[in-house]
């Protein structure tokens, strides 16, 4: 059976009924990351195809070709639907050229082996430490912005290739905000610009401040801080809210009259000695962990929250497995 070649010009159209790559993708019946790659060489030869304007009330693809779903302010709360199935957070990544962690490999693994309807990627993907506020310590070696993002984007490529099919959510940390921030600071006048936005490197993961699962379950990089903040968070919320940022990787119940719910730190996929934090940390001694969570739905309602956990050089545990990756 030959496969229609599907040209750039009906590619070029098909955006501008719907920008979307998950939403092209299905219409011309190709691979979600084939079409990525191709739009963005059609940017580069010079055809402006505009990103979502996720400032718009009207942002978010649905299932449906051509229709759009109401959601909130830019870059919004991106709201998910699961009644049985998984969802795996991983947060605080860090990702820094030539290093691939423990936690990193793990999740890649638990993504093939587990097949979960939606994969949340909590922030902090990027490090971004030449963009950072904080003067370098001396001489320290820095990795360029451009070596970050093709890093990332590796690893992205990873997690993509394991789980296809997943929907696939990025809540922005402040590292990450770094990238644009930069830009917007010293370069406004390039905000229409394709590839000043970090979406545009990442077309596969959507962007937002904070995804809702069935309404009650929220998943944002940052709230409060402090040792106590999974607690406090799930107690101002009034629902279970699952965070990045302290890289302390804990899951913390509360139960009153309206039940149990739950905050979480959602740890680190990076080393929490990697070169990343060397020396703003000093080496001291951290209470950081690394690994990530899964949480289960079954009749719309989410399980107690699993964490997997990266027990050593290379090994891993979960549930009652210890493993090597």
């Amino acid at each position: 059976m030959t496969v229609r070649k599907v040209t750039d010009e009906e590619i070029i159209e098909g955006w501008k009924v719907c920008p979307s790559t998950a939403a092209l993708a299905k219409h011309f019946q190709m691979g979600e990351r084939s079409l990525a790659t191709r739009v963005r060489k059609i940017r580069w030869s010079g055809v402006a195809l505009a990103s979502p304007d996720t400032r718009s009330p009207y942002y978010g693809e649905s299932e449906t070709w051509g229709h759009w779903q109401h959601l909130d302010q830019h870059p919004g709360n991106i709201p998910l639907t699961l009644t049985d199935g998984r969802v795996l957070i991983g947060s605080d990544s860090h990702y820094w050229p030539g290093i691939i962690s423990t936690a990193h490999r793990a999740f890649v693994e638990v993504a093939k082996e587990f097949k979960p309807q939606i994969i949340i990627k909590n922030g902090d993907e990027l490090d971004f430490p030449r963009l950072s506020r904080f003067a370098p310590i001396g001489w320290e070696k820095r990795p360029m912005p451009s070596d970050e993002i093709d890093a990332t984007r590796d690893r992205l490529a990873e997690i993509e290739k394991a789980a296809p099919s997943a929907i696939k959510v990025w809540p922005v940390g402040n590292h990450d905000a770094r990238f644009e921030s930069r830009i917007a600071n010293l370069a406004p006048e390039y905000a229409k610009v394709y590839g000043v936005h970090l979406k545009d490197h990442f077309p596969l993961w959507r962007p937002c401040w904070m995804a809702t699962i069935n309404g009650n379950v929220d998943v944002k990089h940052r709230i409060r801080g402090g040792m106590y903040a999974p607690r406090n968070n799930t107690l101002q919320s009034g629902r279970s809210i699952f965070t990045g940022h302290l890289h302390s990787l804990k899951v913390w119940p509360h139960s009153d009259r309206n039940g149990t719910r739950y905050g979480a730190d959602c740890g680190t996929l990076a080393d929490p000695y990697g070169p990343q934090f060397y020396n703003y940390t000093e080496l001291s001694p951290l209470d950081w962990r690394s690994g990530f969570v899964m949480l289960t739905f079954k009749d719309g309602r989410m399980l107690w929250p699993e964490v997997i956990f990266v027990s050593g050089p290379g090994e891993v545990e979960f549930r009652d497995r210890r493993w090597n990756v």
